[in-house]
């Protein structure tokens, strides 16, 4: 399967290409030698994400909603557009649900028209409040499919349902990755994530929000790991379909990220406490033996070398040099 082409670079879609994580895989896929064709709406991507590779003579934007059809010709697509942070994907739930389901249909519809390899971003959140731990593969979920988080969660397992349809009755080829926490240059400052949110609040000398006793654990990988998890995904055999768990083993407590966090920043920030959020998973943590021994992957930077890389760009945008 596929239309890879036996001379040149590939032409790569990637939607979602100006969201944190598209922005550096667009970078890695030119840094490669590819032609990268990046789809982006700005709803929760920017532009100031691009700026680096906006000029490169091998890159493309276009500005579109994948909830709405894409005629393109590439050789491979990578689907990564759907607002993931909890703020982002709350602020219009019924449109969170529609690009995960009808973007899923549309990229897939797009896959079998050029008979070309698809990359679909899923999320640990499919696992919802675990009630296994570390989260496998094979394991189904514990999903409240009627809460404040569901248009995100059954938003990406309905994709997940749907791309394996396509590829049993369409034979398309598909490549499932499930990500875990990721944090790094380009994120969002305000989204709501728990690595931002308490970089920004350090950085800033405020209080540091923590849910609860802070005892949740959750395991987070710095994004040029997983974006290498991503190629090594998507040039895999066209058997390997996943899913496949994508993410840092190395679980910490949420009060030990903020310690971390402070202790690096030099910070005088204190602890502040507030109520737990409804359904919060109390354990994030991926089992990522399948990749392993599928792709050869597993991260290789970890939490105190990734947030020492990440910091810098949080004081960049605090000084205006950014957004």
């Amino acid at each position: 399967m596929g239309t890879k082409r036996e001379f040149g670079p590939q032409r790569i879609l990637v939607t979602g290409g100006a969201g944190f994580i598209g922005s550096h895989l667009c970078a890695r896929l030119l840094a490669e030698g590819q032609e990268v064709l990046c789809v982006d709406n700005f709803y929760t991507g920017s532009r100031e994400n691009l700026a680096p590779i906006l000029n490169h003579p091998r890159f493309e934007f276009l500005r579109h909603d994948v909830t709405h059809p894409l005629f393109v010709e590439v050789d491979q697509i990578y689907n990564l557009a759907c607002p993931a942070s909890p703020i982002h994907y709350q602020f219009d739930p019924v449109q969170t649900t529609k690009t995960s389901v009808h973007g899923a249909i549309n990229m897939l519809g797009l896959a079998k028209r050029l008979k070309a390899p698809i990359f679909q971003a899923s999320t640990s959140e499919v696992y919802g409040d675990p009630e296994v731990h570390p989260q496998p593969e094979d394991y189904w979920g514990h999903v409240n499919p009627v809460g404040y988080r569901s248009c995100y969660d059954e938003g990406k397992r309905c994709a997940e349902t749907l791309f394996f349809d396509y590829y049993r009755q369409h034979k398309v080829e598909i490549k499932v990755a499930r990500i875990f926490n990721t944090y790094g240059p380009n994120m969002h400052p305000n989204d709501g994530r728990v690595v931002s949110n308490f970089i920004m609040q350090a950085l800033l000398g405020r209080p540091i929000t923590i849910y609860g006793e802070g005892q949740q654990t959750r395991s987070f990988c710095f994004v040029d790991d997983l974006v290498e998890g991503f190629v090594r995904l998507m040039n895999s055999p066209s058997e390997v379909t996943g899913p496949i768990n994508l993410g840092n083993p190395g679980e910490f407590t949420i009060r030990e990220l903020a310690d971390m966090i402070i202790e690096l920043t030099g910070s005088k920030s204190t602890i502040e406490h507030l109520p737990l959020p409804p359904d919060d998973p109390k354990q994030r943590r991926p089992d990522i033996t399948r990749a392993r021994n599928t792709l050869g992957w597993e991260p290789k930077i970890a939490l105190r070398e990734g947030l020492t890389r990440s910091i810098p760009y949080f004081e960049r945008v605090l000084r205006g040099q950014k957004r």
